[in-house]
């Protein structure tokens, strides 16, 4: 963790005039949390909210920039993995044009999209290599459509294909912590949905933009682009459709989860009432388009945005409670639709967490088994999931199980 952050923890706890042992009484970890912040040791983001909202302050408050850490002699492995997509969305720059890739015939854009759309449904049946061997080619291919059709409907078709593979790549991108190049890759979705002028893909551009914000810790940009853009977006809801709706929707759970984690619960309550709205509208769970808001959206979803929220908080206690009634459970589908199997599946990691805070970490061991049996390789790339499983192994007073041991192992957790 930065100097910064810790000089920011100690100059803040001092102001309020409170020793270690007392911050930590306030914000409920032990003192020698409080000890390893400020001497530069490493801390969970949700342990950095904990500390802001004791001392009163918004979590960006904590985090300031400061110098990277020296790479060591570890090399990413990523570097040489993602190497071909790299190129694609980073071509070299010089001071001539480089000629790229003429297409050499007439590209079918039609049969294009439904190779991207293709590309969608393996991300999200968490199929991460196939999506990313595929993605070079895909967004070469982009390119050499656009170039052809340099104008006209079929121009228009080209900058519209080209913003969905870029989405793609950018989530994808993002699931695997590649920030920076999943800033280029949304970045570049959300300029090509805007010159096709489609909104709504537009906006569901800003949607990953958002979590991708999120991950990085930018707290006041997310809510802020979040807030803004629906704001943009906000529909007329006697006439509205169910993808307009469920994109002003998800705006407005992106940004309450910004201000949530960031201290600011009044507005993160504000903003889950404009996403209840929106769910209200919708009905049920809605699917739409890959390229709209890649996901459900409905009451439950936002339902278990709300739990998810609760368990930010460290509200262990109302996440089992919430979990546990019939609202949130499969039983509930046939009345509410089916959720995302993402959102679904994050969801059942915030009721794991909850499940070992309160020390029921049998339960805890079950939830987190279903999730691996449901999608094993997004489990992989969880890192709530590997945090999970640590606090499981020192809440564990008795030898290990075996299923414990294994799942350990499994996620790259030592205890």
């Amino acid at each position: 963790m930065t100097t910064e952050l810790a000089d920011n923890v100690r100059k803040y706890r001092r102001r309020s005039g409170m020793s270690q042992e007392e911050l930590a009484h306030a914000a409920g970890v032990s003192p020698g949390t409080v000890r390893k912040v400020e001497q530069g040791g490493t801390v969970r983001m949700e342990t950095l909210h904990t500390l802001a909202r004791a001392l009163r302050v918004t979590t960006a408050t904590l985090l300031a920039p400061d110098a990277p850490e020296p790479v060591g002699r570890a090399e990413d492995p990523n570097r040489v993995n993602l190497i071909q997509l790299r190129a694609a969305l980073t071509p070299p720059v010089g001071l001539t044009d480089i000629d790229g890739e003429a297409a050499g015939e007439e590209p079918n854009l039609r049969r294009f999209r439904r190779a991207v759309h293709d590309g969608a449904v393996l991300y999200h049946s968490d199929s991460y290599k196939s999506v990313a061997s595929q993605l070079p080619a895909l967004l070469r291919d982009a390119n050499s459509a656009l170039a052809h059709f340099d104008h006209g409907q079929e121009h228009h078709q080209a900058l519209l294909a080209r913003a969905e593979v870029m989405q793609l790549a950018g989530r994808y991108l993002t699931q695997v912590r590649q920030y920076d190049l999943a800033y280029t890759a949304l970045s570049g979705a959300i300029a090509d949905a805007r010159g096709a002028q489609d909104t709504l893909t537009a906006a569901s551009g800003v949607i990953g933009m958002c979590w991708l914000l999120l991950r990085q810790g930018r707290l006041d940009e997310a809510e802020q682009l979040a807030s803004q853009t629906a704001d943009v977006i906000e529909p007329r809801l006697s006439r509205a459709t169910p993808d307009e709706c469920a994109a002003w929707g998800w705006l407005a759970l992106r940004a309450a989860a910004a201000a949530g984690r960031n201290n600011r619960p009044q507005e993160a309550l504000q903003y889950h009432r404009v996403a209840t709205t929106a769910a209200s509208a919708v009905g049920r769970e809605h699917t739409g388009s890959f390229f709209r808001h890649w996901t459900t959206f409905g009451p439950l979803t936002v339902g278990m945005k709300g739990v998810e929220d609760a368990m930010v908080l460290g509200d262990a206690r109302t996440v089992v409670r919430k979990s546990s009634e019939d609202a949130m459970s499969p039983k509930a589908w046939k009345n509410t639709g089916r959720p995302s199997d993402d959102n679904w599946n994050r969801h059942r990691l915030d009721v794991a967490r909850a499940h070992a805070r309160t020390n029921d970490l049998t339960t805890a061991m079950d939830e987190l088994a279903g999730v691996r049996h449901a999608s094993p390789e997004w489990l992989r790339h969880q890192r709530m999931a590997a945090e999970t499983m640590q606090e499981i192994l020192k809440r564990r007073k008795r030898t290990l199980t075996a299923e414990m041991r294994e799942m350990a192992a499994y996620l790259g957790v030592v205890g």
